[in-house]
């Protein structure tokens, strides 16, 4: 049976600018990077990979891991965990970096969420785990 979500896959085409900002902005600790491919971060139980698009399309080589080729294009969403105690510290974090919010909605059940975009215009959100009726301490 399935226990959670163990990854969250997002692309951008410029890791150097994607590096930068989930590891200085967001706070996320560094995996790993392979060179144009990926950069992959920890974030609280799991793990966030952000793919290269250009790079993820090609056949891994004979002698690497066999990932079979995968993808998108496009803007894509992720939403972060976090306490409702913390979300006004993530906004004013986000501001001093230059971040725009583009949105905080507070939802029918009191839970509450920011959205923002990544360097490379992926829809990013931090919410607390009670808009889908989660407890919020993990």
């Amino acid at each position: 049976m399935l226990e959670g979500m163990l990854e969250t896959a997002l692309y951008a085409r410029d890791l150097d600018q994607a590096e930068t900002f989930y590891e200085d902005v967001l706070g996320l600790e560094k995996i790993a990077r392979a060179a144009t491919r990926h950069v992959f971060f920890r974030c609280g139980p799991g793990v966030l990979l952000i793919f290269n698009p250009e790079e993820t399309v090609k056949p891994p080589a004979l002698e690497a891991l066999q990932v079979p080729p995968h993808g998108t294009n496009g803007q894509g969403h992720a939403c972060f965990r976090v306490s409702g105690r913390n979300i006004d510290a993530m906004a004013e974090r986000l501001s001093a970096a230059g971040v725009a919010i583009e949105s905080e909605v507070r939802w029918p059940n009191g839970g509450r969420s920011i959205y923002f975009r990544d360097p490379a215009g992926n829809s990013l959100e931090c919410a607390e785990a009670k808009i889908w009726g989660i407890e919020q301490d993990i």
